[in-house]
């Protein structure tokens, strides 16, 4: 299904609609501040390991990234530092992900690594599924290095390859092409490990 949501107004009913498909392990491809986004509820260990199967991610080496709707739930589910809180509240929303040390209260899938990637996006679709939820959502882009760029910008597009995998997929306008800045905050000084959009503001 593909359904049509305006960032500057998500309508109540079309968020509800996503929802209740998370609500049931379902998979969705949202819009993000940067590039469109696959995922399903975060604390949904089933569809977590649907994802990662799909999009090739051993959850054992790789780090898995959750959509918060804003940084009062993240330490829910990770341990932050005053610091590295400061640093997030100047950045965030934003297009940027922050890898921190996870606490108990993920599933077990999240603890192998030990660690965390923290996303609140400057997108008013998904960051009020998440709020609407009540938990995190699971995020990793739709995008394929080897494709055209259309297929991950284009939500009609994109409708045509996941279609079949996605239980939804929302049409937020076309999406970026660009991934977020990743930061390391898990030893103290924080690292960019991958410079994406955005400028980090220290």
């Amino acid at each position: 299904m593909l359904i049509k949501i305006y960032d500057e107004n998500p309508h109540p009913r079309e968020i509800e609609k996503v929802v209740s498909v998370l609500r049931d392990g379902g998979i969705v491809i949202y819009p993000t501040d940067t590039l469109y986004g696959i995922g399903c509820d975060a604390l949904n260990v089933r569809a977590v390991e649907k994802i990662c199967a799909l999009k090739g991610i051993n959850p054992q080496k790789s780090n898995l990234s959750i959509i918060c709707n804003d940084l009062s739930v993240m330490s829910e589910y990770a341990r932050v530092s005053t610091p590295t809180f400061k640093l997030m509240k100047k950045n965030l929303p934003g297009p940027f992900t922050f890898i921190l040390p996870t606490t108990s209260s993920l599933p077990k899938i999240y603890k192998n690594k030990k660690t965390v990637g923290i996303r609140v996006p400057d997108n008013n679709i998904i960051r009020e599924i998440v709020l609407q939820l009540g938990n995190p959502v699971l995020s990793t882009s739709v995008k394929d290095d080897y494709e055209e760029v259309e297929y991950s910008t284009d939500p009609e597009l994109i409708f045509e390859k996941w279609g079949d995998v996605a239980d939804i997929v929302i049409d937020g306008g076309i999406g970026g092409i660009e991934g977020s800045t990743v930061v390391d905050c898990t030893s103290g000084e924080p690292v960019i490990v991958r410079q994406g959009k955005g400028e980090l503001n220290y």
